[in-house]
């Protein structure tokens, strides 16, 4: 131990170490007395033990200096340090783990994503991982695992069908659900979920099925209740393909009938539920109406003087524009007109609009004969 190391410490460990090493005097000596005296102490020693030849192990802890059992700060320092990287290892290892309820021993048997449209500009994505799957992603990238993100993907499908990549979501652990953020409505997404890797390859686990954002509404009316899945659970899952041509979801069936405890999907194939037993207990048969509105909305430059119909439509500051119509049973002409503030340049579109509503004749089911099948 150098002089510089010696002065360093503190006089009362100077002194605790000057009486473990046998040094006379040691308790009325000041700081630098004591330094001195320790290094005479360890050059004299080292000089006997360099006389000696001495190698042994047992002769080279007595003849060194402060051989006083003290635990040694950097011990302390270095356990500590490896306290703070294995806590890091755990949590990265956990951030990256994307298996639902991975710490439970009941975890999904089953791979399985589905997206759910909320509005025109958000989609919600769950997802059920296996932790066989996702071990199955770690060996399959091998020495690429480690610098492997848990990704959402995002494709917007084009009209011809083709899948084109718009976003790539870093996800993590702990959570099973991501709300996504979309553009361009209306328009047709689905979603992948897996690994991708600093090189740009992707390891995919499941894939979600397909959906339709509907057309951007602008007016604040038209979407005042979405807060709640419970109560709009039936209008997500038709805007979420459930009804489509392509058939209902499996998945997304499932998902939320488990979710809310009630069956989903056309009154054909859930009876009808309550209201199949009432009909005949209603004389006048079920009441049912239908309207219809039309919402008409654009965007131009925020100084324009924008018409509808000869009436002055008030402007957003952002220069974008949104009137809720009736829609009537009639063919409609409706121009909308926009000039500048100078007046010296406008433009007109005219849209024709049809509405040809039908009534058709009611249906009404023999209940008791559904009830014995």
């Amino acid at each position: 131990m150098t002089a510089a190391t010696l002065r360093s410490r503190t006089a009362k460990d100077l002194a605790q170490l000057a009486r473990q090493n046998g040094i006379a005097g040691w308790h009325s000596m000041r700081k630098e007395e004591l330094v001195l005296a320790l290094i005479k102490i360890a050059n004299k020693r080292g000089a006997i033990a360099q006389l000696s030849n001495d190698k042994s192990p047992g002769a080279s802890a007595k003849n060194s200096l402060f051989v006083s059992g003290a635990t040694s700060p950097t011990k302390k320092q270095d356990s500590k340090i490896r306290r703070k990287i294995d806590l890091l290892q755990r949590k990265i290892a956990t951030a990256k783990n994307i298996a639902s309820n991975a710490d439970s021993p009941q975890e999904s048997k089953e791979d399985r994503l589905i997206v759910m449209v909320r509005d025109p500009y958000w989609l919600h994505a769950f997802w059920e991982l296996s932790q066989r799957s996702v071990d199955r992603a770690q060996a399959a990238l091998g020495q690429h695992w480690h610098s492997a993100q848990p990704t959402l993907r995002v494709f917007s499908i084009k009209e011809t069908g083709t899948a084109v990549l718009t976003r790539n979501i870093v996800i993590h652990g702990g959570v099973s659900n991501w709300y996504v953020d979309v553009q361009d409505p209306p328009c047709e997404f689905r979603m992948e979920i897996g690994y991708l890797t600093e090189n740009g390859s992707f390891y995919c686990i499941a894939r979600s099925n397909r959906v339709n954002t509907p057309t951007a509404s602008t007016s604040d009316a038209v979407d005042d209740n979405w807060t709640d899945v419970a109560e709009q659970a039936d209008r997500i899952y038709a805007m979420s393909g459930g009804y489509s041509h392509r058939g209902t979801s499996p998945e997304l069936q499932k998902l939320l009938e488990d979710r809310l405890q009630r069956p989903l999907g056309s009154p054909m194939k859930t009876r009808y539920g309550k209201g199949a037993a009432s009909l005949d207990e209603s004389a006048d048969g079920m009441s049912f109406a239908v309207d219809a509105e039309i919402i008409v909305y654009g965007a131009t430059d925020r100084h324009a003087h924008v018409t509808l119909k000869g009436e002055q439509v008030t402007l957003r500051p952002d220069g974008t524009f949104a009137i809720r119509m009736s829609l009537p049973d009639c063919r409609q002409v409706i121009p909308i007109v926009a000039s500048t503030r100078d007046g010296v340049e406008q433009k007109t579109i005219i849209l024709a609009v049809e509405r040809n509503t039908k009534t058709m004749e009611s249906v009404v089911r023999d209940v008791s004969k559904n009830n014995l099948d």
